[in-house]
């Protein structure tokens, strides 16, 4: 394959109560990414457990662990057993300070770890109540050579910030990840239709405006008082898209990519090159 073309597949799925049955799904749906040629593989959000975030528990914080942990391990033989770049969804990580975060990990072909991203827009609304699991990122946005290109991990609601999009494209990052956890609920289903377009459109723009690819993988089904949405996606630097999943199926998305349409899209247009930074000070108020 040439040096421009690459492979990415994402993981759309449903998520049950039994962790270990999800990791052993988990397990399966990357090696049939694998097998259909990905080089880079992408989970969902929190993959191993159902989205606790729903409601506010205690009982939640037992969830979290260390890195390295039973998931990181799981994650790091999952890529060297596939001998795929992983990018792990997100875990729910407790730090060696104490706190918690929702954490996206890394691993190159060989199972080492080569980056750790922690979710730094974290959302605090009716069905998502992550701040109160949740500390914002610590870490800055991440960027990981993979051999044929650099990826940049960012994690659902983070997908709603342009600048986070932005300060990747600018640190090199060429085809940004949104692991997510997003759906529909009772309360709005007037506007069921709506949500899932908006939700692609705003990551399309990203993709267009910083002249880069970007995948959002979604999880499907019912967990809940949410009916998670799919349409996990990949766009390329004009926003357009070359592959979607359906909003109700598990499916192993694998898409080629073609690296050189970066250079295309982004010195055809320089929407990075003409940059007016300094007028850009009201940002960082």
């Amino acid at each position: 394959m040439s040096k421009n073309l690459i492979k990415i597949g994402l993981i759309q799925a449903k998520v049950g109560e039994n962790v270990e049955e999800n990791l052993e799904r988990t397990a399966g749906f990357v090696k049939q990414a694998a097998r259909k040629g990905a080089e880079i593989v992408c989970l969902q959000e929190l993959f191993a457990y159902r989205y606790f975030a729903q409601i506010k528990d205690d009982r939640f914080f037992e969830l979290a662990e260390s890195v390295p942990g039973r998931l990181s391990r799981f994650l790091s033989e999952c890529a060297a057993a596939n001998r795929v770049v992983l990018i792990g969804g997100s875990i729910y990580e407790r730090s060696a300070g104490g706190k918690f975060y929702n954490t996206s990990l890394i691993y190159d072909s060989s199972g080492a770890l080569a980056g750790t991203y922690r979710k730094m827009h974290i959302p605090h609304d009716p069905n998502y109540y992550e701040q109160y699991y949740f500390s914002p990122g610590d870490l800055g946005y991440v960027q990981v050579k993979t051999g044929k290109t650099i990826v940049a991990p960012l994690i659902c609601y983070d997908q709603w910030y342009p600048e986070a999009a932005r300060v990747n494209a600018i640190q090199g990052a060429q085809v940004i990840f949104y692991p997510t956890a997003i759906g529909w609920f009772k309360e709005l289903r007037r506007d069921e239709p709506f949500s899932a377009k908006r939700w692609e459109n705003a990551m399309r723009a990203h993709a267009s405006l910083n002249g880069i690819f970007v995948a959002a993988v979604n999880r499907v089904g019912r967990e809940g008082g949410l009916r998670f949405w799919g349409g996990s996606f990949i766009a390329d630097p004009f926003g357009e898209v070359l592959a979607r999943a359906s909003h109700s199926n598990e499916e192993v998305l694998v898409a080629k990519i073609d690296l050189g349409r970066i250079a295309v899209s982004q010195e055809g247009w320089r929407f990075l090159h003409n940059r007016r930074p300094q007028s850009y000070t009201d940002l960082v108020r």
